[in-house]
């Protein structure tokens, strides 16, 4: 018989399958050798108290095996002839729509303007090394979009967007490891999201799909309220369903979009700082005690707190891992985090950031539906010229940032190009820094040794979303305006990761079929 059962184990024994027999078999009431195998369904850490344990959900076999139920969703089929639609953006939503048409039996074309996946690899480099931005290629433009380079968290568990488990599955068959099918946080890693997203790429171009990089969206062919194409530094392509999946820091687009009087509108979004604290001391407050073993991973947290000025919390938690600079062009300062596939760095980042409105737009309110692009983007320049106009971001121990003091020392970073002491109030706008005052020391009576000078704060964390929304229809998923463009992803306003955006690649690219019939 197959049974399921829900049990808590002890951090030692969770590598070691004999163990895990002995313990299950514990629990049903059965010897050892009753047990034919197993499959864990779920894992999570309890970290409430001292007595750590790992909480599992498994699937037992009792004296016979478990079935297999393995269902594949990225099947091989050509569709080299087939009615083409076009998806600008390479990014999760780009490369997941593309495979969703496939299944549909429609060619979809990606246009991507940054260059392949590993060939990115010399951009980031330049801006670490040298603080020269590609504006096409970067942390954020290329092949897997921004979450390939800063860490590929799994986060999304709600189904109600769409399969995640088909999400997961797709990332299982271009080689992720099956544990994200099974982690209550999953997460690839920057050092292997690379070649998955390679393996996905190869399998849309096996079946006939057509992927072009260093291919830049110039303009958008429409006549009679339809879109017919998009014009590119390469020339036009043409088709008839466009899937516009350019990410959130697309700003070229935004603007395009605008200048051509369709429809698009100012969107709330947040920014702040990512925070830097050493990795022992947040597995420290974590796990209550002094040193995490050899058998816990590297502790994380989320925070969240409203202060009298405006909501804060954290943002894309990397343990274990990396500051890494993500301004899509010259003259401004984008930090995000990232972390390697067993988060081994010695430090822990997170963006901590300020919820901002139309409030604080006001002072851009001539931009009109470009107001909270330009505050962003304000922002991140002032963060640029405090920190000398290079790639050095603007740096400040958090306690003195709290107390208006700048830091007369800074501890070591893992943000590469270097920071440099400034005191952040004079980056940040004053309601960000008022919040972030107040949040800190609130988060500091939660987690107690979290609020200490030893935590820097490196400035800015902006790039949580999109400042801009392209509204698109509730059933159709296409543009009011502009038929046959679909709005997608990060850089539309409707997802938030690699999971959200993934899924609704998916749904777009099933609302074409729909319509096609």
């Amino acid at each position: 018989m197959i049974q399921e059962i829900n049990i808590r184990v002890k951090p030692s024994i969770i590598e070691d399958s004999e163990e895990l027999k002995k313990t299950f078999a514990e629990e049903l009431n059965i010897s050892v050798q009753q047990i034919i195998e197993f499959k864990i369904l779920k894992r999570s850490i309890d970290a409430r108290s001292r007595n750590i344990v790992f909480q599992l959900k498994v699937q037992v076999g009792i004296q016979e095996k478990i079935p297999v139920t393995n269902q594949f969703f990225s099947k091989k089929k050509d569709v080299k002839n087939a009615k083409p639609t076009i998806i600008v953006g390479a990014g999760p939503a780009g490369i997941f729509a593309a495979i969703e048409l496939i299944q549909l039996g429609i060619k979809p074309v990606v246009i991507e303007r940054g260059e392949n996946v590993k060939d990115r690899r010399r951009d980031l480099a330049a801006i670490n090394k040298t603080h020269r931005v590609n504006p096409e290629s970067n942390y954020c433009f290329g092949e897997g979009g921004a979450g390939t380079y800063s860490d590929g968290k799994l986060y999304t568990r709600s189904n109600k967007r769409g399969n995640v488990k088909k999400v997961l599955s797709i990332l299982i068959e271009h080689g992720a490891s099956p544990d994200i099918a099974v982690d209550a946080h999953p997460h690839i890693g920057t050092n292997k999201l690379p070649n998955i997203i390679v393996s996905m790429r190869e399998f849309i171009i096996e079946c006939g799909g057509e992927v072009h990089f260093n291919t830049k969206v110039l303009d958008f062919l429409i006549k009679d309220d339809a879109i017919i194409g998009v014009d590119t530094n390469k020339g036009e392509f043409i088709a008839n369903n466009v899937i516009l999946a350019t990410g959130h820091s697309a700003r070229d687009i935004f603007r395009k979009l605008n200048e051509k009087k369709i429809l698009i509108e100012a969107k709330s979004f947040a920014l702040g700082v990512r925070i830097e604290h050493p990795q022992g001391l947040i597995d420290k407050i974590q796990y209550k005690c002094d040193s995490r073993g050899d058998y816990l991973p590297p502790a994380s947290y989320s925070m969240v707190t409203q202060t009298k000025y405006k909501p804060v919390y954290s943002f894309c938690m990397c343990p274990g891992g990396i500051i890494a600079p993500c301004a899509t062009a010259p003259g401004e300062i984008v930090t995000n985090g990232w972390s390697p596939s067993k988060r081994n760095n010695p430090y822990s980042n997170s963006g901590i950031v300020v919820a901002v409105d139309a409030n604080d737009f006001k002072p851009f309110e001539e931009h009109g539906n470009l107001a909270a692009l330009e505050y962003q983007s304000s922002v991140e320049q002032k963060a640029w010229e405090m920190g000398g106009k290079t790639q050095v971001a603007p740096a400040q121990r958090m306690i003195d940032f709290v107390n208006g003091k700048t830091s007369t020392s800074l501890p070591k970073t893992s943000y590469h190009p270097g920071i440099k002491s400034v005191e952040l109030r004079e980056v940040l706008p004053k309601a960000v820094s008022l919040a972030l005052q107040h949040a800190f020391k609130d988060f500091g009576r939660k987690m107690q040794g979290y609020y200490t000078n030893e935590a820097i704060l490196h400035a800015t964390e902006s790039r949580t979303s999109s400042p801009v929304k392209i509204p698109r229809n509730n059933e159709t998923l296409e543009h009011p305006q502009i038929k046959g463009l679909y709005p997608c992803g990060e850089g539309a306003g409707y997802a938030g990761g690699i999971m959200s955006a993934a899924i609704d690649g998916q749904r777009c690219a099933e609302m074409i079929a729909n319509k096609l019939g």
